[in-house]
């Protein structure tokens, strides 16, 4: 990434849904230079998906989870590639120690939850996994 990739990717997060014609006008150069990049960007990975962030009011009515995944030998990068497909893993992080990721989940039901639960245990190459709900954020 070079600086002007580096200058639309914060001005994406501050609005993700600014138009390609405002991304041109800050970055000083053409729509089309905007939209190639942005092409390349979510080609080759570096833009996984365009989302939303809901303020608190939204994040209460959300299931939370953290779920800790047991990966089979040398498919990890098999494994994350297909949970990042998943839009209900929010983040999804490598780490040491008995697991092998950390993937938090966010849904809107609890039949939503008992389905993501299910499609990232069917994942081939997931051995184990343990989830803890998030219930509430400890303050003191």
């Amino acid at each position: 990434m070079d600086t002007t990739d580096q200058k639309l990717v914060a001005l994406l997060k501050q609005d993700g849904r600014a138009s390609v014609t405002t991304l041109a006008g800050a970055l000083g150069v053409s729509r089309v230079t905007v939209q190639t990049r942005l092409d390349r960007m979510k080609h080759d990975g570096t833009i996984r998906r365009f989302t939303i962030e809901l303020g608190q009011v939204g994040l209460d009515d959300l299931i939370h989870a953290i779920m800790m995944i047991e990966v089979k030998g040398a498919q990890t990068a098999s494994v994350v590639k297909q949970l990042r497909h998943m839009p209900e893993i929010v983040d999804l992080h490598t780490t040491n120690g008995v697991w092998d990721l950390v993937a938090q989940i966010e849904t809107v039901s609890l039949p939503d939850f008992d389905r993501i639960l299910r499609q990232v245990r069917e994942v081939q190459g997931i051995t184990g996994s343990e989830t803890s709900l998030l219930l509430d954020r400890a303050r003191g």
